[in-house]
């Protein structure tokens, strides 16, 4: 089994970050349960539907880079068509080697948001990012 330690996030080929949680690697097909008679029995076929595909949720401490916020600031000015963008999440093993990759299309920032400001506690603030697309493989 891999470790799930090591992982980036890229954009259109470009590392655009590291993060400490990711989770919505995969995909559902909807169940469309039919009825068809065959000599005189009913029977239940199970047929596959849409499918759709869970939105990547990624988690990291704050960082000073601004790219992530800009990515999202052209959805909210309504530019959709260049904010669409592939990209990958890359799963690295202990020695810094390349082991998996799943390659995404057309994803573009959902959400953002910032960290929890708490002055009583010294924890790592914490931004998030929810990145939908319209498809994902597993490479390798």
């Amino acid at each position: 089994p891999l470790v799930s330690f090591s992982f980036y996030l890229e954009i259109q080929g470009t590392v655009a970050g590291t993060f400490r949680e990711l989770s919505g690697l995969g995909s559902e097909t909807e169940l469309v349960e039919a009825k068809e008679a065959d000599k005189g029995k009913l029977v239940y076929m199970k047929i596959p539907g849409s499918t759709k595909w869970e939105n990547i949720s990624l988690k990291r401490g704050i960082t000073d880079s601004m790219d992530l916020w800009k990515w999202r600031k052209q959805v909210e000015q309504g530019d959709i068509a260049n904010a669409r963008k592939n990209g990958s999440i890359v799963m690295y093993d202990q020695t810094n080697t390349e082991v998996s990759r799943w390659n995404f299309v057309n994803g573009w920032p959902r959400k953002v948001s910032g960290p929890t400001f708490n002055a009583q506690t010294n924890e790592i603030g914490i931004e998030e990012m929810e990145i939908v697309h319209e498809g994902i493989v597993r490479d390798h």
